[in-house]
């Protein structure tokens, strides 16, 4: 089943630019076709067909989710990144801060944001949220259905702190494909 909203924003990310050609759907930025030479360029990629890799918490079973980088710096950006994210019935993130602000778009489903002051915020399709840096927070999937959202965060490279040792790779530590260098 596809979702009209996952079809109109994540299916079709759109990073506008200047270019000699109309922009081309690509399913990855580190397809050959994809010019990163020297003018700017429109890129689009179908993250509905980008692999999903599970993450989930190894001391807390309710932290489960399902995560993929579309782009970040020197794989579609310079300034910026962006991850689509699954989270089913009764799961959730896990607390974090993030190195970078973040924005996010929930395409579907039913979440409870949690914060650190402890107040929590129902969100559902259509709700956009800023989250400045380091404000500790979590979000919950309180409905029935998958929540599906998409993030993104204001620094082509960043890392997330979350308060469980994350699965993988076993760190408290997760972030950009690109942070190590």
């Amino acid at each position: 089943m596809v979702f009209e909203g996952e079809r109109s924003l994540v299916r079709r990310i759109l990073i506008l630019g200047i270019a000699n050609n109309p922009p081309q759907t690509r399913t990855s930025v580190d397809s050959p076709e994809w010019d990163q030479g020297g003018g700017m360029n429109a890129l689009i990629v179908d993250s509905g067909r980008l692999e999903r890799i599970p993450v989930g918490g190894e001391d807390d079973p309710s932290v489960r989710w399902n995560g993929a980088f579309v782009l970040y710096g020197g794989h579609g950006t310079t300034q910026s990144s962006t991850i689509v994210y699954e989270i089913e019935p009764g799961g959730r993130l896990g607390w974090h801060t993030d190195a970078t602000e973040e924005s996010q778009y929930i395409i579907s489903g039913s979440g409870e944001l949690h914060l650190e002051d402890g107040s929590k915020h129902p969100v559902g399709p259509g709700s956009v949220f800023v989250l400045p840096t380091p404000l500790r927070h979590d979000l919950v999937n309180v409905g029935t259905e998958t929540l599906r959202a998409v993030a993104f965060f204001a620094a082509a490279m960043f890392t997330q702190t979350f308060d469980n040792v994350m699965l993988p790779p076993k760190t408290h530590v997760l972030g950009t494909p690109n942070r190590n260098g």
